[in-house]
């Protein structure tokens, strides 16, 4: 009877019948391993018509000669090229690589960003109302905090009148498990804001102490009183208390400059402007927003004298202004501002001149988290000038930049001024230094907001 290894080549060299072959239970274990990979790759080609001898095989010929790796450096060399055949494509690119397929394309460091984008397919019952509101903040058509607090609880009062309690529930219960994929489709859109967080924080606990013997309506129309309420005390009164006190630090003849636009500090400088008192603004802006665009037309409109310039520009006039002041996205309890980004650079550019910084922001924005820098989270600004409002004779899309094959456009939008920087918080409660911006929960007589 032929041996089975009889006409197989081993390393180039033709092992006949001289040399029996040894019987399992004498091999070593290394004999053994190197016997099932030479099995292996004999069965491996067998079944592969296209390879030579492999027809052959296929009908009973004589088996082919199979080079098998008897070296450990073969052996190294065959498990790399399966491992190679079976790793994941991108596995081993660096974290930093801005170069491949197109969903790996990107500074992977800032994959964590909230991305502008419409929002993604409904999973529950989404009401009309907040389809639309989802739309218009993917497209940055509502922006700033204030504007879309508002916009959100004023939405969430149209979904619950339309809501009907199924039976055997309560609308106490069953009412917040209507709201979450409301809430959930928001934030698909763009990340939910503290602002927002906060707002929806209040109405579900009323929403939970709701009386479960008040009919139906009446319970709906509380919350709706209760959503006008916090809209009425925590924002519109909030500002019309910051505009009296922010007000007082403006004198005739400053000089003031502002970042961008914010709400609440249009409105003080309008009604300072309407008091009577003699002064100019300084508007600073930068790309792609280009939202003091939006200021400079308000205030110049009513007769304020104007001066407008880019984020680059502020070394260059520091020198003049008096007092800056500046809004913010949100108060954190170790006294940091986190705003529209190139804030932290206003503010620390007057700081180094001994310009006092003066940050207006309501309550409500207060923030128990603690964020050391923009970059644990943050979000992306939408590619180009969307708020462009001069003429042009060239269409938009063609002076503006968009993401390539080999370009990625990075437009963090919000930044963290350090409480350094900071001189003073106006507030509804008060004027706060930085170093007490922690107390203003125990200010509105509670341990949270």
């Amino acid at each position: 009877m032929k041996s089975v290894f009889q006409n197989v080549t081993v390393n180039g060299e033709a092992s006949g019948s001289q040399q029996p072959p040894k019987s399992q239970k004498t091999m070593t274990k290394a004999e053994r391993r190197e016997l099932q990979e030479k099995q292996r790759a004999a069965k491996a080609v067998s079944k592969t018509p296209g390879a030579p001898g492999g027809a052959a095989n296929a009908k009973g010929g004589a088996k082919p000669s199979v080079p098998a790796p008897s070296t450990p450096t073969a052996k190294k060399v065959r498990r790399g090229t399966d491992a190679a055949m079976t790793k994941p494509a991108g596995a081993g690119k660096d974290v930093l690589s801005i170069v491949g397929e197109d969903t790996a394309r990107g500074l992977r460091i800032f994959s964590h960003f909230g991305l502008p984008k419409p929002p993604g397919q409904a999973k529950g019952d989404i009401h009309p109302t907040i389809v639309r509101l989802g739309l218009q903040f993917s497209e940055f058509k509502i922006s700033g905090a204030n504007a879309r607090c508002i916009a959100t609880l004023t939405a969430f009062k149209t979904v619950i009148q339309d809501y009907v309690t199924p039976p055997n529930n309560t609308l106490s219960r069953h009412l917040m498990t209507h709201l979450s994929p409301q809430i959930t489709y928001l934030v698909s859109a763009r990340p939910m804001s503290v602002t927002m967080g906060n707002a929806i924080r209040q109405l579900k606990l009323e929403i939970s102490g709701s009386d479960i013997d008040l009919p139906e309506q009446d319970a709906k129309d509380a919350l709706c009183r209760k959503i006008d309420n916090y809209i009425r005390d925590r924002i519109i009164i909030a500002d019309q208390v910051i505009q009296e006190t922010a007000g007082k630090k403006i004198k005739d003849g400053n000089v003031i400059m502002t970042y961008a636009r914010s709400s609440v500090v249009e409105k003080v400088l309008l009604r300072a402007h309407a008091e009577g008192k003699q002064f100019s603004v300084i508007v600073v802006d930068s790309r792609p927003m280009l939202e003091g665009k939006k200021l400079l037309a308000v205030l110049s409109s009513v007769g304020i004298p104007c001066t407008y310039l880019l984020l680059p520009a502020v070394g260059s006039i520091i020198t003049e202004v008096s007092i800056v002041l500046v809004g913010a996205h949100s108060l954190h309890s170790n006294g940091a501002v986190f705003s529209r980004a190139g804030t932290a650079l206003v503010a620390m550019m007057a700081k180094q001149h001994s310009v006092p910084v003066v940050v207006c922001c309501e309550t409500y924005k207060f923030s128990d988290n603690v964020q050391l820098d923009s970059f644990i989270k943050n979000e992306l600004a939408p590619e180009g000038d969307l708020f462009s409002s001069f003429p042009l004779t060239r269409p938009k899309n063609t002076l503006t930049l968009h993401g390539q094959a080999n370009l990625e456009i990075l437009n963090p939008l919000y930044d963290l001024t350090p409480p350094t920087s900071i001189t003073a918080v106006v507030t509804e409660v008060g004027v706060i230094p930085p170093s007490s911006i922690s107390s203003i929960p125990l200010a509105l007589g509670r341990t949270t907001i």
